[in-house]
């Protein structure tokens, strides 16, 4: 209900038309240095110089001379750049060849020059929205199986490194976020940004979580936590949902809203700290499992077929579980003492350098 509320106050964000969303949906682009931005410029501007010359010398029989002499090339490119600068003729003009190649070698690059100055920024001004509405155009029909990421804070962010440790594109991910500086540092790191309340179905629908595979939701409240995970399983009933609170009261009614996983930051961080006072090498070997860039990491992969009917601990590696269907069963129970097809496996490999 708090989200219907929410959608028909907003006005249904996810029904604006796309010029509409520019500034609420962001699509990252690569950066460029303005140096290169400005050589680009330069270089299309020079060959429109040429261009015009060419045109005009190869019709050179139609234009007419002060001096009555043919046009040659030199006198087709001075008369473009005089064209193009939107210079003109007046009371002073070059007559001798030296004269009109000081122009076209000094004068006009200058022109050129001023004009970019002049006409570039408000020229990017206008194409840069053009560009925001087709790209975001573009991603609404093609996002599919992603990744959508409620809260940027701190467990926010550090679940994107996660995943892109993991091999995970950062194309992959939409970041849900009512903070602008929080989705202006997305932003910069290459992400999808949606600005708006996850509580409300329209805001979760313009990320497209009706397509995405799976989403985290790491708010700084659990009863938003709760609120955004009833309105998005309402709103995709396959996608893995992945939640963090605060409070381990609170698991059983994330449970119920819909969520795969429930994690306890609070009890965690906790338990780390208890672990640490007495055996401070085991919480290193910890946050080693949970870093996948370096050392070792926890993953996951599908049986082979020449591993089906073999038990998991004669494996290389060092096998911790056994996914099976939607059960996760710890290796030593006796369901898993023969690995059946359709299994995965959970074991411990070492980190990519």
């Amino acid at each position: 209900m708090l989200g219907d509320f929410g959608d028909r106050a907003s006005g249904g964000v996810s029904g604006r038309p796309d010029y509409a969303l520019v500034g609420l949906l962001r699509i990252p682009e690569a950066q460029i240095s303005p140096w290169i931005s400005l050589y680009r410029r330069v270089a299309f501007a020079i060959a429109l110089l040429f261009s015009a010359a060419l045109v005009v010398y190869l019709g050179r029989s139609g234009y007419h001379d002060n001096s009555g002499d043919e046009l040659s090339f030199l006198d087709a490119f001075y008369y473009a750049t005089v064209s193009l600068s939107t210079t003109g003729y007046g009371d002073i003009s070059p007559v001798t060849p030296e004269a009109r190649l000081a122009n076209i070698i000094i004068i006009t690059p200058l022109r050129v020059l001023f004009l970019i100055v002049l006409v570039g920024t408000t020229l990017g001004v206008l194409t840069e929205r053009s560009r925001q509405v087709f790209k975001i155009q573009r991603w609404r029909r093609s996002v599919r199986n992603h990744t959508v990421v409620v809260g940027y804070g701190t467990k926010g962010r550090t679940a994107i490194d996660a995943m892109l440790g993991d091999g995970v594109q950062p194309g992959d991910i939409v970041v849900v976020d009512t903070d602008a500086v929080a989705l202006e540092a997305a932003g910069s790191a290459g992400l999808v940004t949606v600005q708006g309340s996850a509580t409300q179905s329209d805001v979760l629908r313009l990320a497209g979580a009706q397509n995405a595979a799976s989403m985290v939701v790491a708010t700084n409240r659990d009863d938003t936590a709760v609120l955004v995970t009833l309105t998005a399983r309402e709103i995709n009933k396959a996608a893995k949902i992945v939640v963090a609170i605060r409070e381990a009261e609170n698991t059983h009614l994330l449970r119920q809203s819909g969520a795969d996983s429930v994690v306890v930051s609070s009890e965690t961080a906790g338990r780390l700290l208890g672990i640490a006072t007495t055996t401070p090498s085991v919480v290193e070997m910890m946050e080693d499992l949970l870093t996948p860039e370096q050392g070792f990491a926890i993953a996951e992969r599908e049986v082979e077929s020449a591993e089906i009917g073999g038990s998991p601990r004669h494996l290389s590696e060092i096998v911790l579980g056994v996914v099976r269907g939607d059960e996760l069963i710890r290796v030593g129970e006796p369901e898993v003492d023969a690995i059946e097809a359709g299994d995965k496996l959970l074991y411990i490999r070492r980190a990519a350098k």
